[in-house]
């Protein structure tokens, strides 16, 4: 007998078995449908176009303004193609309307009551957010529902009442009066609520072993600990103090107590076809809104994570 002969075959059973069981599971090796790939790349530029659209709306009336404010007289604003960038860049315009109305008094009693609305929601939504997050007391749930029932009710609803309190209060015609309706925003203290309700209990109770009272429980641990959410409350009472513009209107009637929105309304009004000088004004409001937002960014995006978007 030859030795090809006397050789035993091979097994052949496992084979066909081996195939079907890695025929059943070719997609997770096909390139563009395993987890984790890449998209498609018409997906990448749908999104990227998306992106485009949305920072053009977002943005550029921004950017027009800016761009008008800084064109000069012999510059047709008006001109079809519209032309972003000014072939002759100017700050007269800044300067004419400093020369119109007195806006630089208007700025800094604007940022009187941005600043103090400021303090007062840090200070009362962090207390008020606290008290609902970790205190058990009677009618919790009913104070609860009351911050919530004060989103849903409009200012133009309970301005009549709002001015006629200032007045009985002898407050009208002052700064005070236009901070006080804003001094604690329902929203902020629901953001400060779902910030201290994220803040885990053991941590508490371990200061309370140790003989730490509410105060010292909210001062050195809890407040710490979001400061991220501060910085949300901040930039929203800061930027709705400072466009607030319906309020100041009604409860001001000296000019020298005018904040910044009512006094450029002097530049619609009076002005309105001086486009530049309306532009340059709109500039002057917002900036500061753009360049506290610059700065507590890091902390704005980190408070979205504490609380603010928390049930």
């Amino acid at each position: 007998m030859s030795a090809t002969t006397a050789r035993p075959a091979p097994a052949a059973g496992p084979e066909p078995h081996d195939q079907k069981r890695r025929s059943t599971r070719p997609s997770a090796a096909r390139p563009g449908r395993a987890f984790g790939s890449r998209p498609p790349a018409w997906r990448t530029a749908l999104r990227y176009l998306l992106l485009v659209a949305v920072f053009a709306l977002m943005v550029g009336p921004f950017l027009w303004q800016l761009s008008t404010s800084l064109k000069g007289p012999g510059e047709d604003i008006y001109s079809y193609p519209p032309r972003l960038l000014p072939s002759d860049a100017t700050l007269d315009n800044y300067a004419g309307v400093a020369r119109i109305i007195p806006v630089w008094d208007y700025a800094l009693n604007s940022l009187t009551v941005a600043v103090a609305s400021v303090l007062t929601n840090l200070v009362g939504a962090s207390l008020a957010g606290y008290a609902l997050a970790r205190l058990r007391f009677k009618g919790r749930g009913a104070a609860l529902t009351v911050f919530i029932m004060a989103m849903l009710v409009p200012l133009e609803s309970i301005i009549i009442a709002q001015f006629t309190l200032a007045r009985a209060l002898h407050v009208n015609n002052t700064l005070l009066g236009v901070v006080l309706p804003g001094a604690v925003g329902a929203l902020n203290v629901l953001l400060m609520r779902n910030a201290f309700s994220g803040l885990p209990y053991e941590v508490e109770e371990a200061a309370l072993v140790d003989g730490a009272n509410v105060w010292q429980r909210f001062v050195r641990i809890a407040l710490p600990s979001v400061k991220g959410t501060l910085a949300v409350v901040a930039i929203f009472s800061f930027m709705t103090a400072w466009d607030d513009f319906l309020w100041p209107l009604i409860v001001l009637s000296d000019p020298a107590n005018f904040t910044l929105t009512v006094g450029l309304n002097y530049l619609h009004g009076t002005f309105a076809d001086k486009q530049r000088l309306v532009a340059a004004g709109t500039i002057i409001a917002v900036l500061p809104l753009i360049v506290m937002f610059a700065c507590l960014q890091r902390y704005f995006f980190r408070g979205v994570g504490e609380g603010a978007v928390k049930g």
